[in-house]
């Protein structure tokens, strides 16, 4: 039975297996055919069986073996049943993969190897990178200083439409660069991403711009003069105004910005602002 899932169609031969000898901890999936989320579940179960195949897994339809159901207060599928013993050691109610797989490592004593685990945390990386902005560039080098000519070309592209864009430097990262390929199915770079989903490499987007469809897949840069009215003053012109501002607002230096009469900063702040997202709300004042 290692590596399989053993089905119990009576409450004889559900005691059977709770009995087994050679197995430590016996695993109950109460489950019924009608239920979609039962038969995700049953896939989970045999890939549980394949990696512990000292654990008896086990699939019980509830409304067939009543008797059994109702001696262990099953009232709703998928239900999960733990026993050690012949002795129910925990519970698992609903569809919940992650928290199966936690509890069979658990009671069965086996921890997560340590490639599985790094294996993870790369995996989690990598979405938390593909996720950071909502269109993410992965190119050799930068958007200034490309270092190949696919992403020169592709950066060119963005620009050319005026796509607002992150970028990450796979060069920077060996891992990123090999585990991206895995992650995304996709072997080379640059790699475009627009909210999570990989739109493709320079070719499909050579596609998409020639199609006039890469206009409606990615973000737009919004333009300071599209969203905001304001004025300049030439502080050159006036030499008791560029003077007299220095001591008027404690502030030493210039550009200086004013949104409705209150100083917001010069260069460095506007650009933390920016960076943060917090520019467009303080300079329509919402800040």
């Amino acid at each position: 039975m290692a590596g399989a899932v053993a089905a119990a169609g009576s409450a004889e031969q559900f005691q059977q297996l709770l009995q087994r000898p050679d197995r430590s901890l016996v695993v109950v999936h109460f489950w019924a055919p009608w239920a979609p989320q039962c038969a995700q579940m049953n896939e989970v179960m045999a890939a549980l069986a394949q990696e512990h195949s000292q654990v008896t897994f086990v699939q019980l339809e509830a409304e067939a073996v009543p008797e059994v159901s109702e001696k262990y207060g099953i009232s709703s599928v998928p239900t999960f049943l733990f026993f050690k013993d012949c002795q129910k050691v925990d519970r698992l109610d609903g569809a919940h993969a992650p928290e199966l797989t936690q509890k069979v490592q658990r009671h069965a004593g086996a921890a997560p190897s340590p490639a599985a685990s790094a294996q993870q945390q790369l995996q989690t990386r990598l979405s938390k990178l593909v996720n950071a902005a909502p269109c993410m560039l992965f190119m050799k080098g930068s958007p200034k200083e490309p270092r190949c000519g696919f992403s020169k070309q592709m950066v060119e592209i963005l620009n050319r439409h005026n796509v607002a864009f992150s970028s990450f430097d796979i060069f920077s990262d060996e891992e990123v660069r090999q585990g991206l390929k895995t992650f995304s199915n996709w072997p080379t770079y640059p790699q475009l991403y627009v909210s999570g989903e990989l739109i493709g490499g320079l070719d499909i987007i050579k596609e998409l711009e020639a199609s006039g469809e890469l206009d409606t897949i990615c973000p737009k840069a919004q333009k300071l003069e599209d969203s905001v009215d304001y004025e300049t003053f030439d502080i050159l012109e006036d030499e008791e105004v560029r003077q007299g501002l220095k001591s008027f607002s404690n502030w030493p230096t210039y550009p200086q910005l004013y949104v409705k009469g209150e100083l917001v900063g010069g260069l460095d702040i506007v650009k933390e602002l920016k960076e943060s997202g917090e520019l467009l709300p303080v300079l329509k004042g919402e800040n």
